[in-house]
């Protein structure tokens, strides 16, 4: 009768272990192959995402890079024209100085006034040059 008592509260207790071990098994998801294939899809996905991502970046720093070099290169020719414009206007200068003017009017056959005339443009001054002013 012992024997068959231990055996009669072992069977209730195996299928309360059975019973736990279905309940705690459904508490956790089974992953089928579907979800499995889901994941698997969407973690590709997100590396192609990625991917792409890196190569638009790669793409955008490489046309800042040239973007760069350009802007070098322009910057370098704007010295350039900046220094041949300072050239050219020093020539300008050294043309048109009083020096240089005398020097070509001589050339010319040009020489210097001994009694200089001066223009007064006043109103008063104009009507003494033509005679039309009051002398007391």
């Amino acid at each position: 009768m012992a024997l068959l008592n231990s055996t009669a509260i072992k069977a209730p207790r195996q299928k309360l272990t059975e019973k736990s071990v279905e309940v705690f098994l459904k508490l956790v998801p089974s992953v089928s192959e579907g979800a499995q294939a889901t994941h698997r899809f969407f973690a590709t996905f997100l590396s192609v995402v990625a991917g792409i991502g890196l190569l638009i970046l790669l793409a955008v720093n490489i046309l800042l890079a040239q973007d760069a070099f350009t802007l070098s290169a322009l910057k370098a020719e704007a010295k350039v024209v900046a220094d041949q414009r300072e050239a050219i206007n020093r020539q300008i200068e050294a043309a048109s100085s009083p020096e240089a003017l005398a020097a070509k009017a001589r050339a010319l056959g040009m020489r210097p006034s001994d009694s200089p005339v001066f223009l007064n443009l006043d109103e008063a001054a104009q009507a003494v040059a033509k005679g039309d002013g009051k002398n007391g």
